[in-house]
């Protein structure tokens, strides 16, 4: 048996009918048995989904959303099949099993359950159009629910792995279809123990490959952007990027734990432990060779610049005129676990705490009701975090023109700044 490769493809790389037949084309030359395709939701569906939701904990009215969201999907099927082809009343029922699940009751306490059952339509539908037009193309692939994969824990919306479970299911299940034709399956969603749909957190498909990757000792995994690989710095938000050929295992986990877009941050640690490198590679020129992770690469010690929109700056100020101790993180930070809220950045000050976080519906106000018994909190929303690693000292003043500071931290490799538009 041939070694396994892991390809995974994400939502701009099957955004309309155009990209579904790129990656037909990609995959024309390199799909062969043994072979595992990952791919994301279509396009922004997620974001649509989520707003979906937003709706509907509102009590408003979401269908008009819902009837755009499976017209997008139809208009890209009906470019890329005959009329009377069985992938139509797949996306019809897909959408009745949708409505059945929007209308069960919905609350703050079971919000992060109800969203893991209903966010991974997305990836459904998406993994179903894509088989089929293969398929369609004579590249036979098999259809495979990842949610009969990936087994996790009951953590909704950041599920953690069961690894032993997950290997298991992957070598029993997986692997003997992968003898006969290559396997196409979703990314970013599990099961738990119970069977109940979860989430790896947001844009976790990359997650989902390095999982398949480490369960069945691949050779590799290829992820497909619409970048030409590792750059250091978000081209849509940086001019004059610079493409980084190689990265070592520890390097490449540094960028995404500040939140370096290009691939989900647990994506390295199963990979960097089972020396199974990984490739970022264009969808939109695929013979170019992109950027290798692995662990001899050469460390490279460049600029590189991390922006996160939609931070939280949270500042808690002790009451009692007692100075921070240990025992005031510590408490900070279980109340953080139980909302399963992650800390972007953390300063301390004789009296106070301050932290950087993520803005997620309705976390920031039952931080505020578990703490502010023992705190003094002050708090300003619409934020952005920009770290830089190994920055230029000359250049760091025209990063902050036209904004206003409001807190900033250095080492001797990386300076965080959280900052707002004047």
């Amino acid at each position: 048996m041939g070694k396994i490769q892991i390809h995974k493809f994400g939502g701009a790389s099957v955004k309309d009918s155009s990209a579904v037949r790129n990656l037909a084309i990609i995959l024309r030359n390199r799909l062969r048995n043994n072979c595992v395709i990952v791919v994301s939701a279509m396009g922004k569906t997620t974001n649509e989904l989520e707003t979906m939701l937003s709706l509907r904990m509102e009590d408003k009215d979401y269908s008009g959303n819902s009837t755009i969201l499976k017209e997008y999907h139809l208009a890209i099927c009906k470019e890329l099949f005959p009329e009377d082809h069985v992938i139509f009343p797949k996306i019809e029922n897909y959408f009745i099993l949708l409505h059945h699940e929007f209308n069960k009751q919905v609350s703050k306490e079971n919000y992060d359950e109800y969203y893991d059952r209903i966010i991974g339509f997305g990836e459904l539908l998406s993994s179903r159009i894509v088989m089929e037009y293969l398929c369609l193309e004579n590249l036979l692939v098999l259809w495979q629910d990842a949610r009969e994969l990936i087994r996790t824990d009951s953590d909704f919306r950041f599920a953690k792995i069961d690894w032993e479970k997950t290997r298991l299911n992957c070598q029993s299940q997986l692997k003997p279809k992968l003898d006969q034709f290559p396997v196409l399956t979703q990314g970013f969603i599990g099961a738990d123990s119970k069977g109940r749909p979860t989430t790896l957190g947001r844009e976790g498909s990359d997650f989902t490959a390095a999982i398949l990757a480490a369960s069945l000792d691949a050779a590799s995994v290829t992820i497909w952007k619409d970048v030409p690989g590792v750059l250091n710095a978000d081209p849509k938000l940086f001019a004059d990027t610079t493409l980084f050929e190689e990265l070592d295992y520890q390097q490449a986990a540094q960028m995404t734990f500040y939140g370096a877009s290009v691939i989900h941050p647990k994506t390295i640690k199963p990979l960097a432990n089972a020396s199974i490198p990984l490739f970022v590679k264009s969808f939109l020129n695929p013979d170019e060779a992109g950027t290798k992770i692995h662990s001899t690469a050469q460390s490279v010690s460049i600029p590189t610049f991390i922006l996160k929109k939609d931070q939280i700056l949270v500042s808690l100020k002790v009451t009692d005129f007692t100075f921070i101790e240990e025992k005031h993180i510590h408490q900070i930070y279980e109340k953080l676990k139980v909302l399963k809220l992650r800390v972007n950045m953390l300063q301390t000050s004789a009296i106070t705490i301050s932290i950087v976080i993520d803005s997620q519906l309705f976390k920031l106000e039952k931080l505020l009701e578990q703490l502010n018994q023992d705190f003094e909190i002050r708090y300003n929303e619409g934020l952005e975090l920009l770290t830089v690693l190994h920055p230029d000292m000359e250049a760091m003043p025209s990063l902050l023109n036209g904004y206003q500071v409001l807190l900033e931290q250095s080492t001797r490799n990386t300076i965080q700044v959280v900052r707002r538009r004047n």
